[in-house]
């Protein structure tokens, strides 16, 4: 009964009300045709409600996000499928999408009755002004009968997933090459001069293609082998990003420094790069790719409370190769342990944002590492480009060039 009351529409308690006026003036007076009149007028919002329920529980909604990974400002198109398997059409249809509060008001539709068997597609487009990973839904909907008598809400349980990341600015050329891993410490690939008997093989490592294995070598070893010679070369790139809440507190700064870290991540990642993600707590597993990992991570990333940079320094000291770090405030004595961290004559690059630096820099700089400084998101282009000229050799010899 209780049920019943809440889904009356203001027709329903109309109807309700005028039934049970009629039922004791025929009680009354008494009358049968009034006391049949308001029996009917009692019973019709029941009969409504009852064909609203049955109704209810026979729709169904299928959802999806398109694309479901998007940048922070840019739109993404959601899609609603509702059916009705149920043998009767259903009556009004009131339908309220339900979205986290940063993509603003929750959007709502109106819709006809949705024949028996029959299906309705909703559409409509959100825009997330900051990163994160967000859900949309469940839809909520409010069955009315064909009289206007009741209106049921459903709560369906399926909702969409949305990614929203970084914002990615282009940043101009090439990336700086880093360092070739490989089975010679040349960095060239050592080709046989004889045929197939000649080949010097190796054990295989992931990333080696198939059609690289030598199958004579397999055979005798007991374990796939593959031909020296078609190594499998990759250049190794260690994108570094310091999320201590002390390096650039967790305003704007520190936002700066993740589309910075996602903007260079994603000019990194290519054919025959190998390059990971490494913050101040340590390496980030790689899932599928590098770009899926950099963007998924970079998504939720958070300022840490953390005042060490002990197992970012590690996982950069065993990785080898080439080195970028986004940066912000930084100690004298971090500055010195994260300088050791360059490998050789690889080239170590430091991007220094939101008008910090100072004598970090220059310890940066006399250590042998290209430092850059950069203001503001529009100068991120520009650091970029001088980065990149000094790991090549060809541009200005300047500790730290200004954004």
């Amino acid at each position: 009964m209780r049920r019943l009351l809440e889904s009356l529409t203001t027709r329903g308690r109309w109807f309700a009300a005028a039934g049970a006026v009629l039922a004791l003036a025929g009680l009354l007076v008494p009358e049968p045709d009034l006391l049949r009149l308001g029996a009917l007028l009692l019973l019709l919002p029941g009969v409504s409600a009852f064909g609203a329920s049955r109704a209810r529980f026979r729709l169904s909604c299928s959802r999806r996000a398109a694309p479901p990974r998007v940048q922070a400002g840019q739109e993404a198109s959601l899609t609603l499928t509702l059916a009705n398997p149920a043998r009767l059409r259903t009556g009004l249809l009131l339908a309220q999408d339900t979205l986290p509060r940063v993509f603003g008001d929750p959007p709502r539709f109106v819709l006809d009755g949705l024949r028996a068997g029959g299906t309705r597609t909703i559409r409509y487009r959100v825009r997330a002004p900051v990163r994160g990973k967000y859900s949309a839904g469940p839809l909520r909907i409010q069955v009315a009968d064909a009289f206007g008598l009741v209106a049921i809400t459903r709560s369906f349980a399926s909702v969409s997933a949305l990614t929203v990341t970084p914002r990615i600015v282009p940043l101009p050329g090439p990336p700086p090459g880093g360092n070739w891993l490989g089975d010679r410490e040349t960095g060239r690939p050592g080709l046989a001069a004889g045929g197939e008997d000649d080949v010097v093989p190796r054990q295989y490592q992931t990333g080696d293609g198939l059609r690289r294995v030598h199958w004579r070598s397999t055979a005798r070893h007991g374990q796939l082998m593959v031909r020296r010679e078609e190594q499998h070369w990759r250049d190794t790139t260690s994108l570094f990003l310091d999320t201590r809440r002390s390096a650039f507190g967790s305003g704007p700064v520190f936002e700066l420094a993740v589309t910075a870290a996602a903007s260079v991540g994603v000019r990194l990642d290519g054919p025959g790069a190998d390059p990971r993600l490494v913050t101040d707590g340590g390496e980030i597993p790689r899932q599928v790719s590098f770009r899926d990992t950099l963007l998924e991570a970079l998504a939720v990333i958070r300022p840490c409370h953390s005042r060490e940079l002990g197992p970012g320094i590690e996982a950069l000291s065993a990785s080898g190769g080439q080195v970028i770090a986004i940066l912000g405030a930084l100690s004298e004595p971090d500055a010195r342990r994260l300088a050791a961290v360059r490998h050789g004559s690889a080239p170590a690059l430091a991007l220094v944002l939101g008008g910090f630096g100072g004598p970090a820099s220059g310890i940066l700089a006399r250590a042998g590492w290209r430092v850059a400084a950069a203001a503001g998101e529009e100068a991120l282009p520009s650091a970029w480009r001088d980065l990149r000229a000094g790991a090549r050799g060809d541009g200005p010899d300047r500790d730290l060039v200004g954004g």
